[in-house]
């Protein structure tokens, strides 16, 4: 199964050269101010790409999935993508697990404080999984010391054999740590100008 994965594509669809593969991943901030224009916008772009399965994760910026759960499910899903919000999904017996859940910031969508109440939403993510998608980073895993001490736990005990995630746009990536994959797709440098390429990964 050939996996391509980009996050942090903040309304700039149009720029990215996105390789043919199996699955297509984003994983969050695919808007910018997050509002239905942009939203509209993304889902429009989304069509147009012809992976047989699309998976998408919601991010800080992305304050309509947030406002608007039911009409954005089902936006998603006519452009024939799946949105996993602590959802899994299973795609030719591959397991799939997608969170947007980020350490509080400022006033985004889908944050948490630190500690316990972030700890709830990691302690759903499944054990043996194949591929786990996070918005943000775990804490100290190309993560500009801004990643979860939490995640990072719960990512060691479930062992996922990928991870993907981005929010943190300088650490664009991949790193191998025991036996995971941990990919930061951020494809915009931290003045969010599209500078990177999409991550393709054979699983």
């Amino acid at each position: 199964m050939r996996i391509v994965a980009v996050s942090d594509t903040h309304c700039c669809h149009q720029e990215i050269a996105v390789p043919d593969g199996d699955v297509f991943v984003h994983a969050g901030d695919s808007l910018s101010f997050g509002d239905e224009v942009e939203f509209r916008g993304f889902v429009t772009w989304l069509k147009t790409l012809t992976h047989e399965n699309k998976i998408v994760v919601a991010g800080n910026h992305d304050r309509f999935f947030a406002g608007h759960p039911l009409d954005a499910r089902a936006m998603i899903a006519d452009a024939g993508a799946i949105y996993l919000e602590d959802d899994l999904v299973t795609i030719d017996k591959t397991t799939f697990y997608g969170s947007p859940w980020t350490p509080e910031f400022m006033n985004w969508a889908f944050m948490l404080p630190r500690g316990s109440e972030i700890k709830k939403k990691w302690d759903r993510i499944p054990d043996s999984l194949d591929v786990l998608i996070t918005h943000g980073p775990p804490s100290g895993i190309m993560d500009f010391d801004l990643g979860c001490e939490e995640l990072l736990r719960r990512v060691f005990r479930a062992t996922p054999n990928i991870h993907i995630f981005g929010h943190i746009h300088e650490c664009y990536g991949v790193q191998e740590i025991e036996g995971i994959r941990f990919i930061n797709a951020s494809i915009m440098d931290e003045c969010c100008i599209i500078t990177k390429q999409p991550v393709t990964i054979d699983l």
